[in-house]
């Protein structure tokens, strides 16, 4: 526009001149002088005028497609100006500009699909800026994590979040992995790894849930050794105590055979501890579907502390409620769920020992619950293979009290977790399905 605005004065103040001069001549000179000097500028207009066209034109149109590439207006074409070489300039530039507006599409495209999918994905996203700072999370990252919000933790490290799995994450070096399991009886895996954009690395964290692939499997497999055994060991004991029984009473007809009836009878009793035994493995695949009801959560509860007064008195423990006003409603199977408690209570007894305390808090908004006691705790590596099948740290433990209470709870659909806290409490927690 510059030097089209200075090509236009330049013209208007040649036709001045020209009139000027032409006036002056032409008082001053004869007529064939005047013609031949008015010939003369009207040549010198065309050559301007041709000068514009080929020359000052076609660099304005250069210009003009500078300052479109410059604005990344790629929507815009140039007009061409009836000189070939130029509009083949033309020709070019409005291709390239069709070229980069098609490019531009498919990135937006595909960045609006990626963003789509990622908040779409049930596994856990978080991407960190080139300062290993959180640049973004997808809803499931933030749901794992604890049900965080994006917009209060973006421009923050990862140390800042307080999550059991944070500790995880920020130990793994890049491009490992590592398989979690928490507190809660959920599993997950853990992959940091990387990408390049604009010449930055941004590393990134997928956490992958495998709690329900983990739990149906080693429910399909405990399911089938504890059939399995059951079937062959309780076949075996009853032929055995059958046996023994029978020797016992014809011992018994003889006389002095006291000692040899006694040691049959142990015997006998043992084949039947065992068989108790193995009955209990066989209970944890037999749990009924729960026959959910409303019911008074302070009520179930205090039947429990009435049921477990005793046990706690005879350690020196006190077992207190606080309880939530008004109670807290809640859909349970309450034959199911009171042997949860005793169970989760029984633990935390045989966890303190003797003079401890046990608080049983409700919790009506949201519907909740929590058992906390002063016990020796649970340490880190206990905490990662809780609610695992045949795990105890009882010397005779079977392995099947958190099992138990892992089943029933999922049955209930309910949220759980069990964590020794920095206050020394172990707290095991209980949200309701709203």
């Amino acid at each position: 526009m510059y030097i089209r605005g200075r090509f236009f004065l330049l013209t208007i103040l040649l036709a001045a001149g020209q009139t000027v001069v032409l006036h002056k001549v032409y008082y001053a000179t004869s007529m064939r002088t005047f013609i031949w000097l008015e010939l003369i500028v009207g040549i010198a207009v065309i050559l301007l005028f041709l000068f514009y066209k080929r020359v000052v034109k076609p660099i304005h149109l250069i210009g003009n497609g500078m300052d479109l590439l410059k604005e990344q207006d790629f929507s815009s074409r140039l007009g061409k100006v009836g000189q070939s070489d130029a509009d083949r300039v033309v020709e070019v530039f409005n291709r390239m500009m069709d070229q980069l507006k098609d490019e531009r599409l498919h990135v937006r495209e595909q960045n609006h699909f990626l963003d789509l999918l990622i908040n779409a994905s049930p596994m856990g996203v978080i991407i960190m800026d080139y300062d290993r700072r959180i640049l973004s999370l997808n809803p499931a990252a933030c749901r794992i994590l604890g049900g965080i919000r994006l917009r209060d933790w973006v421009g923050k490290p990862l140390s800042a979040l307080e999550s059991p799995l944070i500790d995880e994450l920020c130990s793994l070096s890049r491009f490992g992995s590592s398989t979690v399991r928490l507190g809660d009886a959920s599993i997950y895996k853990c992959t940091c790894s990387s990408f390049v954009d604009r010449g930055y690395d941004h590393p990134f964290y997928l956490i992958e849930s495998l709690t329900d692939e983990v739990f149906k499997a080693e429910r399909k497999a405990y399911e089938k050794v504890i059939r399995m055994i059951s079937h062959e060991v309780n076949n075996t004991t009853a032929g055995i105590a059958s046996t023994l029984d029978t020797l016992q009473s014809t011992f018994q007809e003889l006389p002095d055979q006291a000692d040899i009836c006694e040691v049959l009878q142990v015997s006998i009793d043992r084949c039947y501890s065992l068989s108790r035994f193995i009955t209990n493995f066989a209970d944890v695949i037999r749990i009924p579907e729960p026959c959910c009801r409303p019911a008074s959560l302070n009520q179930v509860v205090g039947a429990c502390k009435r049921f477990m007064e005793t046990v706690c008195q005879e350690k020196q423990i006190a077992l207190q409620l606080v309880l939530d006003d008004p109670s807290p409603i809640v859909s349970i199977d309450t034959s199911l769920f009171e042997q949860v408690l005793v169970n989760i209570i029984k633990n935390a007894v045989e966890s303190i020992g003797g003079e401890g305390s046990i608080i049983i808090q409700t919790f009506a908004d949201p519907p909740s619950m929590e058992i906390a006691d002063n016990g020796k705790g649970i340490d880190k590596e206990t905490e990662s293979k809780l609610f695992t099948p045949f795990f105890s740290t009882k010397p005779n433990g079977q392995g099947l009290g958190l099992i138990f209470i892992r089943e029933v709870l999922d049955r209930h659909r309910c949220l759980f977790s069990l964590r020794t806290y920095a206050d020394g409490f172990t707290r095991f927690k209980i949200a309701f399905p709203t």
